[in-house]
């Protein structure tokens, strides 16, 4: 066996490992929602979406402060928003019984509409310091001096104030809290929470392992960290959110599923941030490359979308798959891909 093949093999393994625990995760966090009585949004936008945001949070950690792999940090988180939304398209192409964007509960807009808020706060950010760095200009002298970006502090209470204002309005809104989940063998809710926590255990350490092989992966395939950061460590580290939306559509919880989505993505914009204060050669954003701008670019045009679709709720299907604002999605994804590919460093 070739040292490619021992190295696509690692890639597989933790794939595999991240995509059985992140079913895990998806069968006891409904177990926690329906023992607890939360809503599926709710457990969706934060239970569920921080657990399978494990991934993107190790790697980032350890790619920025183990392997030294800024691009692979900030390509891993922006490309999982984007494969997030992707996901928006698997949904809308499974789920046949009407379109996802008619079923979705309106809670999922203030969600899309702060992913929108913190995805341009690090667009902003992003350009500004690799403006600044080329320029040596006297903001980034400031904020080199006390460790981290000017997005950092933004996103942290970004994310807060994200998180109590969608408390708020699902405690004020119980109709969501009404969707039904019916499980006749539910685990105990002490057993759910360990197996839960056990599954979280799987990712995180999968987590770690993925940039050190993804690295590897880069070198032997002469692809960029860029690249690779965004498209092939981003879906793997997206597969506990694809293994939970397809086993909580399975259990009929379309609002878990999209919360899920949602809110890993307000996570992932959270670990950019957490990320830059474990960078210590500098500021994170001003250090990598300035391609992942598009990607930033990107994942703010399809939280767009999917806003234009929570809210105009489109009926039809083009040629009876998906409906057009899925497409789009999909364009969108295809074209961030393809520029990456080109591009990328």
């Amino acid at each position: 066996m070739t040292s490619v093949s021992i190295i696509w093999l690692q890639f597989a393994l933790c794939a595999a490992l991240i995509g059985v625990a992140g079913y895990q995760l998806s069968r006891n966090g409904d177990a926690i929602a329906q023992r607890t009585g939360m809503s599926g949004n709710w457990v969706g936008l934060t239970l569920l979406a921080t657990v399978t945001s494990l991934p993107e949070l190790a790697t980032g950690i350890s790619s920025v402060s183990a392997a030294n792999a800024p691009n692979l940090a900030v390509g891993d988180a922006l490309g999982s928003c984007v494969v997030n939304l992707l996901f928006l398209v698997v949904i809308d192409a499974v789920f046949r019984k009407q379109s996802l964007w008619q079923r979705a509960g309106q809670g999922h807009v203030l969600a899309a509409a702060f992913g929108v808020l913190m995805l341009g706060v690090t667009l902003v950010s992003l350009l500004l310091s690799q403006v600044q760095a080329s320029h040596h200009g006297a903001v980034i002298a400031v904020f080199t001096q006390l460790g981290f970006g000017v997005a950092t502090p933004a996103l942290l209470v970004l994310y807060l104030v994200a998180m109590r204002t969608v408390f708020v309005f699902e405690s004020n809104h119980t109709a969501s809290a009404s969707e039904n989940l019916v499980n006749a063998e539910l685990p105990r809710l002490r057993t759910a929470v360990v197996r839960f926590a056990l599954a979280a255990a799987v990712v995180a350490i999968s987590g770690v392992w993925l940039p050190f092989v993804s690295i590897d992966l880069a070198q032997a395939m002469g692809w960029n960290n860029s690249f690779v950061g965004s498209l092939f460590v981003a879906l793997a580290t997206s597969l506990p959110e694809l293994a939970v939306t397809l086993s909580a559509l399975r259990l009929g919880a379309l609002d878990m599923a999209i919360g899920n989505l949602l809110g890993s993505n307000l996570f992932n914009a959270l670990v950019l941030a957490i990320d830059d204060l474990f960078y210590r050669p500098g500021i994170l954003l001003a250090n990598v490359s300035p391609v992942h701008a598009v990607t930033a670019a990107s994942a703010l045009t399809m939280t767009g979308l999917a806003l234009v679709g929570l809210f105009f709720k489109p009926r039809g299907r083009v040629l009876l798959l998906v409906s057009w604002v899925s497409l789009g999605l999909l364009t969108m994804y295809l074209l961030n891909t393809y520029t990456l590919y080109l591009y990328g460093e």
